[in-house]
């Protein structure tokens, strides 16, 4: 295997592993946050706007999370910083 090869097979492996860990923590924290809201809710029906809209902000902060993740995964797939030394050093 070649280098170009083996930086293509890291910087796929590193993507799915940043979407893969990147993923746990904010369908984790989202899980804990609705359950939250629900058992607010249940308690205090009369907050129930105010809770929700807390709730919906909260939940784009964390899905923000997996959004970085994503984004780092793409620029590791597509936009590598990796490849224009790697292409060079290979002589191609």
């Amino acid at each position: 295997m070649d280098i170009i090869s083996t930086v293509a097979l890291a910087s796929i492996i590193s993507a799915g592993l940043c979407m893969g860990i990147g993923a746990i923590g904010p369908g984790i924290g989202q899980g804990r946050a609705v359950s939250g809201a629900l058992s607010s809710i249940a308690q205090q029906p009369d907050e129930r706007n105010s809770l929700t809209r807390t709730l919906f902000v909260g939940l784009a902060m964390i899905e923000s999370i997996a959004i970085y993740c994503f984004v780092i995964s793409m620029i590791l797939v597509f936009a590598n910083p990796f490849w224009t030394y790697v292409i060079k050093k290979a002589g191609g």
